[in-house]
């Protein structure tokens, strides 16, 4: 509640209104996504025109990793949902000024969803402000030899502003205030405090792995190449760049920077990027006459770190796609290792290049036929990727869920994670123990919880260490039953344990399999 207040809260409405189960709890998320497709669409025409509208709105419903996130019952779609709709919005005060109150608004339910859409609050509050900055300073304009912004932009700017911090207002007035030890605990000590390393050589290694950790660019591979080459076109042409199109580049970099910051190795932590990277996608190919994206301007010295990265991820992507499509832990080196030169060098090469032929490097208006057979060609690999998602696609947790339900009475007590993503179709109650929070003091003398249910392959203790103290605080538990799921891939097994099996008369529980050495 106090992490993600709105997603709870939407969660809470969609059980309240349809009962508890999978396919409920999928409504939120599965919502989320088409809003977003719909909001990216109109931002798009605001921002492009409606070829450039059309061309997002196709991308993105049926990019494969998007849609199937938005399946999953997870804050990540919902609080990506609300970006787009802010960004949107702010795109629309092109229209009508007034639309920017309802990106402040849309930006403060994203951080609300989940504290992770700061950087977003950050790159818009930072657009508004250098906006209003240079609409009402001669002297700035001159020193950054700037245009000064229209009217309409001036006022949009404002007007996000007093909607961000209005509605920013009344949540913390009504919810924060009032609850103010829980919500400092869950979003200080639990989202920041405990996260990984923040040495400099963590967060070096953290951004060397974006491209080879997870499988997330190697699907939209397409889409990076474009989005980082309008990236370096709005760069080229920042001083008169429109706020959208400077909005998008700042989601795109500072999202990169939240995920080195705070969690690189987690993929669905790397949804919010889609739509941007889309977007990115859509103006530099959809546009129609004179755009954001025609470069007329070289491409300044302070952005070559930037295109360095950007080839990086580009070339990163390649290697893992071609060389090392199955990167471990003892490959990851050699792979950065191989793509950190090829992208220094040209990324200098591109910065160099740009600054004589940029007008070669990106097309003016695209013709209508190139970019259908550049949407579809796209389109088609995605849907190759829902064909081979079928194919191997399997109802496994779901019957487990219903499994467990046949076996205990609602309301019955279970300790574990694995017990929380279980507890859809059965009406158990799962209590979570996670690492030094969420019952995790008394997680090894709960004996009013009987019942644990947890991993037994890929190997005891899956979840994480604590699930393995729970175990180790029972040593007469019996195993009650066995059920098939799909965690890793073929042959993972779960298994209800009783704690207290050798009490009733069980037999002593059955040896578990060991746990590999590498994970002790």
């Amino acid at each position: 509640m106090f992490v993600a207040p709105v997603f709870t809260a939407l969660e809470y409405l969609a059980f309240r209104e349809f009962g508890v189960g999978t396919w409920q709890a999928r409504v939120v998320p599965v919502a989320s996504g088409l809003f977003a497709v719909a909001a990216l669409a109109i931002g798009l025409w605001a921002a492009g025109g409606r070829r450039a509208a059309m061309v997002g709105a196709w991308l993105l419903s049926t990019n494969y990793v998007f849609v199937m996130w938005n399946r999953a019952a997870l804050m990540e779609s919902t609080m990506t949902a609300f970006i787009v709709a802010g960004w949107a919005a702010y795109a629309m005060t092109r229209w009508r000024p007034a639309f920017g109150y309802l990106a402040g608004t849309m930006v403060t339910l994203a951080w609300f969803t989940k504290a992770a859409a700061a950087f977003f609050v950050a790159a818009i509050v930072f657009d508004a402000l250098l906006t209003l900055a240079l609409a009402r300073s001669a002297r700035l304009r001159a020193v950054v030899s700037v245009d000064s912004p229209s009217a309409d932009d001036a006022s949009g700017a404002v007007a996000t502003l007093v909607g961000l911090a209005a509605s920013a207002a009344c949540v913390v007035v009504l919810f924060v205030l009032p609850h103010w030890t829980d919500y400092r605990f869950y979003n200080w000590q639990m989202s920041v405090t405990r996260k990984p390393s923040y040495t400099i050589r963590a967060l070096m290694d953290r951004i060397s792995w974006l491209p080879f950790v997870q499988g997330f660019f190697s699907r939209m591979w397409a889409e990076l190449v474009a989005a980082s080459l309008a990236t370096l076109v709005v760069l080229s042409q920042w001083r008169r760049a429109s706020p959208a199109a400077r909005v998008l580049v700042l989601w795109l970099l500072l999202g990169f920077v939240e995920l080195a910051v705070h969690d690189a190795g987690n993929e669905r932590r790397y949804v919010m990027l889609i739509p941007a990277l889309i977007a990115l996608t859509a103006l530099l190919v959809g546009r129609t006459g004179t755009g954001d994206c025609l470069p007329d301007e070289p491409l300044p010295w302070l952005a070559v770190p930037i295109a360095v990265f950007l080839c990086y991820l580009v070339i990163g992507t390649a290697v893992r796609l071609m060389v090392l499509p199955d990167v471990v832990a003892g490959q990851l080196s050699q792979a950065v290792r191989l793509s950190v030169p090829l992208a220094v060098l040209c990324g200098v090469a591109l910065a160099w290049i740009w600054r004589r032929r940029a007008d070669r490097l990106v097309l003016g208006e695209w013709p209508a036929l190139a970019v259908a057979s550049l949407v579809l060609a796209i389109v088609a690999g995605d849907l190759a990727q829902f064909g081979q998602w079928a194919v191997r696609r399997t109802t496994r947790n779901y019957e487990a869920s219903l499994m467990v339900g046949r076996l205990l009475p609602a309301g019955t007590l279970v300790h574990g994670k694995l017990a929380n993503g279980l507890s859809l179709d059965n009406g158990i109650r799962p209590v979570f123990v996670g690492n030094h929070f969420g019952n995790y003091d008394d997680r090894t003398s709960r004996d009013d919880v009987r019942y644990v249910l947890t991993y037994a392959s890929p190997y005891v203790g899956y979840e994480g260490r604590v699930i393995r103290d729970v175990l180790a605080a029972y040593p007469h538990r019996a195993i009650v039953a066995r059920f098939e799921v799909t965690e890793t891939g073929e042959g993972d097994r779960a298994v209800l344990v009783d704690k207290f099996g050798a009490r009733d008369g069980a037999p002593p529980a059955p040896a578990l399999p060991a746990i590999p050495a590498s994970r002790e």
